[in-house]
């Protein structure tokens, strides 16, 4: 939010001026390589696209675009949607955390980043920039984040300033629990000043790996006290971490994972399982539309007003998912506490129908 200061007769006025960054989000990753093309995109569910993934090239720490797509995303995506803004999303969980870590290191290197993501999303007409560092986890890495948010935050004031654009968002995803990674070394201050807001993925608490039981993937709340979405956002994020609720996003996952039950029978939250287990169509992490495929082919449906998620189940076969159900929670938790707004990963794995994306889109309001 920007400060105008209007002197009259000795008394200021303050002008609150709501920038973009202000305005709700409802925001969806659109992933290149899941099989949705950009104009299949029904873009008027949202507010924000995320395009993913750019690379961070660990040479020459410049951009590399993994697909031609990219150079043609916003205006295949704005068709539908002239208001829509579109970020170039960079790294994810397959680039790792070393190439970001070396780069932020160095104030050279830091530069060329810098340097290279404002020219590529200039060029490629994307109206912002998305970090996906996964995950920094060291104070080094913490001091250095902070150091290149300042700087990154600066160069798209004077990119902005010297070309008479309208200043690049600036985003990023990050950790929504202690289950995934250390919070502590996010630089919550240099967050909270230069990003216009962080996309919090609180999902994949709980996954099917080593559990003895089913599980739900990703809780809004836990009464058992453990991980949960509430937990990340409210305890950890804006608690403990001091970023205000309007810098931050609630993450919706439109896939899910399975489990293998112990006892057909036996088929609750918290049943007994043996590890993952797999659907006909989308295996052990199933999208949303895979999922719904196991449905329509006899799976039982069951939602958790306690946890706040969604479960499936057929003979041995467990999954747990957000449904419309979750979702509208979900969305209607992030309002009533004045979350931004919310986003998806990944709208690749929605159904034909767009159910979740515009479940949520609803559940917000205008």
């Amino acid at each position: 939010m920007s400060r105008l200061y209007i002197e009259i007769f000795d008394i200021y006025i303050y002008i609150y001026i709501y920038s973009n960054a202000e305005a709700a989000v409802k925001g969806g990753y659109w992933y290149y390589d899941s099989g949705l093309d950009p104009s299949d995109i029904d873009s008027s569910y949202f507010t924000h696209l995320f395009c993913a993934f750019a690379q961070l090239d660990s040479t020459t720490n410049h951009l590399t675009l993994p697909s031609t797509a990219f150079s043609t995303f916003t205006q295949t995506v704005l068709q539908n949607n002239p208001s829509l803004k579109t970020l170039l999303s960079i790294g994810g969980g397959g680039n790792g955390s070393a190439p970001f870590s070396t780069m932020a290191n160095n104030s050279t290197s830091r530069k060329a980043f810098i340097d290279s993501s404002i020219q590529v999303a200039r060029s490629n007409k994307f109206h912002g920039l998305d970090l996906d560092w996964e995950y920094p986890s060291s104070d080094t890495d913490k001091t250095n984040l902070g150091l290149l948010l300042n700087e990154w935050r600066a160069a798209i004031a004077q990119e902005a300033s010297s070309s008479g654009n309208t200043p690049l968002l600036l985003s990023a995803a990050v950790a929504g629990s202690n289950q995934i990674t250390n919070l502590q070394y996010y630089p919550a201050e240099e967050i909270a000043s230069n990003m216009d807001w962080v996309n919090v993925m609180v999902y994949d608490l709980f996954v099917p790996d080593g559990a003895g039981s089913t599980q739900p993937p990703a809780p809004l709340y836990n009464p058992t006290g453990l991980f949960s979405g509430d937990q990340g956002i409210n305890g950890s994020w804006i608690n403990q971490l001091g970023v205000p609720p309007n810098k931050l996003a609630i993450g919706l996952p439109f896939y899910g994972y399975a489990w293998t039950l112990v006892d057909a029978n036996a088929h609750g939250l918290f049943a007994g399982a043996n590890g993952a287990g797999s659907i006909p169509s989308g295996g052990s992490i199933p999208v949303y539309r895979d999922i719904r495929s196991f449905i329509n082919n006899g799976a039982q449906t069951v939602y958790n007003s306690t946890y706040v998620t969604n479960y499936c189940y057929s003979g041995t076969t467990w999954v747990g998912y957000d449904d419309t159900q979750s979702v509208s929670a979900k969305v209607s938790y992030a309002k009533e506490r004045g979350l931004i707004g919310y986003f998806a990963w990944q709208i690749g794995g929605d159904d034909n129908n767009w159910t979740l994306s515009k479940t949520a889109s609803d559940a917000w309001g205008s």
